[in-house]
């Protein structure tokens, strides 16, 4: 697999780079989050790091005042699984290298079927904070030379937090896994109660 850079331009369907923005405070908060050597953690808010002024900044200048969850995907991961968006663009902020495993909405069948051969793998370098837009299918982020991975995670507030309604049918509805995200599972990957849509090899980066 070619493996890209999020400077180069075939990223630029995807999501930008964010400059300018002073994230040291976060990036401090973040070396006390938990960090599995064998598996990822995901979890959706973080008050110690939605309390420092770089999170306040996020959320104002990044998001114009919308109100803004910030927490983290930590750990160690090899494989695709899935791939999920949300109706907002996400936030990104690489402790070390990380590598994301991208697609294009625009290319989920009518079905809602997705052939994992069109996925595009990008490396994000440490430090760098990128905007990942709505329509660009991810998920948990791949770990370069066998190491684990710290990555701050921005969405809207409420993101990925539990539904409080049943959804299913044929339509885009059987989708919803969690608030505003809507998920498309890779049959290998085993996971529970998600639509196995992705179509081919379930990726591996190692």
């Amino acid at each position: 697999m070619v493996i890209h850079n999020v400077h180069d331009e075939s990223f630029h369907p995807y999501g930008r780079i964010i400059r300018g923005l002073d994230v040291s405070g976060i990036m401090e908060a973040l070396k006390d989050t938990d960090c599995p050597t064998d598996h990822t953690i995901y979890v959706a808010s973080d008050p110690k790091l939605e309390q420092t002024a770089a999170g306040e900044k996020v959320r104002q200048i990044v998001y114009g005042e919308l109100p803004v969850q910030i927490g983290y995907c930590n750990g160690y991961n090899v494989f695709l699984n899935a791939l999920e968006y949300h109706r907002s663009s996400e936030i990104n902020i690489a402790e070390n290298d990380l590598i994301l495993l991208l697609g294009k909405q625009q290319d989920i069948t009518d079905d809602f079927h997705y052939d994992t051969s069109k996925v595009e793998a990008f490396l994000v370098p440490a430090g760098t904070v990128i905007e990942v837009y709505a329509t660009t299918l991810h998920y948990a982020p791949c770990s370069v030379d066998g190491k684990p991975f710290r990555c701050v995670v921005v969405l809207p507030k409420g993101t990925n937090t539990e539904l409080t309604s049943a959804h299913g049918g044929d339509s885009e509805d059987k989708l919803i896994t969690a608030v505003n995200k809507w998920l498309i599972a890779h049959p290998d990957a085993g996971i529970e109660g998600a639509f196995n849509g992705l179509d081919g090899e379930n990726l591996r980066v190692d």
